[in-house]
């Protein structure tokens, strides 16, 4: 198997499902207006790429390395995170729709998810230790046995988190949406 290299190349508006990406590694790659829907991205190397405005939904990224990866504006809906390769595992995620994808039992510490939609994504067993959820909806999300510790909920909300069954030292709420880890208890906030 002859594996391909591409180094410091951009994509812009390829589609994934018409034209078969290629396997190998892509170092320091930008992927602009990309379709991936519901591609076979398995077994590719990511290194310091940026996907940004792409459509990642329900493409199967197993055995896929994604080493300090940005993704900007992606809509990535049902992705199963969990399935790619976690030898160096490190992304952001800025303005996404993650709905419905799941990161369970990753080890992603300092992961940033800004401005995103995570509904009903599932973080169970995740360890997301000094993350931040800046602005992101949260409705839905599994929480369970997660490692929490020093992540950032500040401007989050629509989460519940059971602070006894996940890691919470030190991580941060708003007095705004401390609602969220309350609820479990059945105490009405107002």
């Amino acid at each position: 198997m002859t594996d391909n290299y591409f180094d410091s190349e951009d994509f812009s508006k390829i589609d994934f499902t018409k034209t078969k990406i290629k396997k190998g590694e892509y170092d320091n790659c930008t992927f602009l207006n990309c379709n991936f829907e519901n591609v076979e991205a398995t077994n590719i190397q990511f290194i310091e790429c940026e996907f940004i405005d792409c459509n990642f939904s329900n493409t199967n990224v197993k055995n896929t390395a994604f080493k300090d990866v940005n993704f900007i504006n992606c809509k990535m809906i049902g992705v199963k995170f969990n399935g790619c390769d976690t030898f160096l595992l490190q992304f952001s995620f800025k303005d996404c729709f993650l709905n419905y994808a799941s990161f369970y039992q990753l080890k992603i510490p300092k992961t940033s998810f800004k401005n995103c939609n995570l509904q009903e994504v599932d973080f169970t067993e995740t360890n997301l230790s000094s993350s931040i959820f800046d602005n992101c909806d949260l409705k839905l999300t599994v929480f369970d046995r997660t490692n929490l510790e020093k992540a950032d909920f500040t401007s989050a909300f629509n989460f519940n988190i059971n602070p006894e069954q996940n890691s919470l030292k030190s991580a941060k709420f708003s007095r705004e949406n401390l609602e969220g880890l309350l609820s479990v208890y059945k105490i009405i906030v107002d």
